[in-house]
């Protein structure tokens, strides 16, 4: 299947890309590598507010991280046209908004990382760090950021 099919398989709208609130540039090209900024996790159209382990469980931020990868994927469309064009995810980073005593970010991440297998198949597999952080811009639950290569 093709990766929009895969989208329309799991009814997934690709959001518009939006500016970055500081200054950044959303995404950088360099040779076939195209690095994507990091995007915070939002819900109703503001910054998903919360702590893993203190205001948010595991699977509230499991469900941040893969409203996240969606979003990144709308950054990747704007980027390079058409989604095929992606040959490979490369990386992910993934920063989570921790409690002390949370550890658990490698299982928040993964809402991010099982959504992109699911679109992008054989090519979305990566490499991955997910890191608990004390705060994220905005006081958002989760962050994340992208490596993608593309075909030639």
């Amino acid at each position: 299947m093709s990766v929009q099919q895969n989208l329309e398989r799991l009814g997934i709208r690709l959001p518009a890309s939006t500016p970055p609130a500081a200054a950044f540039v959303q995404y950088v090209q360099t040779g076939n590598l195209l690095f994507v900024s990091g995007h915070i996790a939002t819900k109703d159209g503001k910054a998903w507010v919360g702590q893993l382990g203190h205001q948010l469980t595991t699977e509230d931020g499991k469900a941040a991280a893969r409203s996240v990868a969606i979003e990144l994927m709308g950054t990747l469309k704007a980027a390079v046209g058409d989604l095929e064009r992606i040959s490979r995810i490369v990386k992910l980073m993934v920063l989570v908004n921790s409690a002390p005593h949370f550890t658990e970010q490698h299982l928040v991440a993964n809402g991010a990382s099982e959504l992109l297998v699911q679109i992008f198949g054989a090519a979305g597999p990566h490499a991955r760090a997910a890191f608990g952080v004390a705060q994220i811009p905005f006081g958002a639950c989760v962050e994340i950021e992208l490596l993608a290569e593309l075909r030639a």
